[in-house]
């Protein structure tokens, strides 16, 4: 996934930014995942390892906030008072396009993405738009998990009263992908079983047999009714996926 992430966004960013935990949020120990390929540009590459361990007595949502906040006190001497710094899950891919002419006139901004399951192409029409990447300037950056949690599209329905909700947000339609479990079942099942969602660790959603056959049937994983849509890939995907049609094959319907 960060192979079509930087493929797709190397010439509309300055840096690309990788925190990893040798430990997962569970707080057991993990093995480090992300591997530098020869054909990455390394001074765009900024990654960043956590290796002390998490508190003991914290919760699985707090240990993510704690890495959250370790990448942005990472970025102190990367980015400027005025820089843009984004932020996603790895699966989530903003689009080149709003990346290059991007106008950011509230405090923060969301990017609304199609979002695919399993295939590139099956296409979440139940999850879509996905409230995905963010982006602000590192001025008005106070907290990574902020961001991420409290800054919703809902805000804006909010009266102005409701001052304990952050309303300065711009949304951008169009603005990417959230490829959500474009994995192997045997990937997923581990994703799930360490999740920030601990009830998703049951065996009922994290074996493997269970995956394939949702997979196979095109249903959601968490038993919600989803049967989601082939699609046809078309200029609406980006272009890296398109002009490497046989790297990506096994994940294309």
């Amino acid at each position: 996934m960060f192979d079509l992430r930087y493929n797709i966004l190397k010439n509309f960013v300055d840096y690309f930014i990788i925190c990893e935990s040798i430990f997962d949020h569970r707080g057991s120990p993990k093995k480090k995942n992300f591997i530098k390929k020869k054909f990455y540009d390394e001074t765009k590459i900024k990654y960043f390892l956590l290796e002390k361990p998490f508190p003991k007595n914290t919760s699985i949502w707090e240990n993510q906030a704690i890495q959250r906040e370790f990448l942005l006190k990472s970025t102190n001497e990367l980015a400027s008072d005025e820089d843009y710094i984004f932020f996603s899950d790895p699966d989530e891919i903003p689009n080149p396009h709003v990346l290059e002419n991007l106008n950011l006139k509230k405090k923060y901004g969301i990017f609304m993405q199609k979002c695919f399951n399993y295939k590139f192409n099956l296409f979440n029409q139940f999850e879509s738009p996905w409230e995905g990447s963010r982006v602000c300037k590192k001025k008005n950056l106070k907290s990574i998990d902020f961001m991420r949690q409290k800054v919703k599209k809902k805000n804006l329905n909010y009266r102005f009263y409701r001052i304990d909700k952050e309303r300065s947000v711009q949304i951008f339609d169009n603005a990417g992908w959230h490829f959500n479990n474009v994995l192997t079942p045997e990937e997923i099942s581990l994703k799930l079983k360490t999740f920030a969602h601990e009830e998703f660790a049951d065996k009922k959603f994290s074996s493997i047999s269970s995956i394939e056959k949702n997979i196979k049937n095109r249903n959601d994983l968490f038993g919600r009714g989803h049967k989601y849509q082939i699609v046809e890939l078309d200029d609406t995907f980006p272009k890296y996926i398109l002009n490497n049609y046989e790297k990506f094959k096994d994940f294309i319907i």
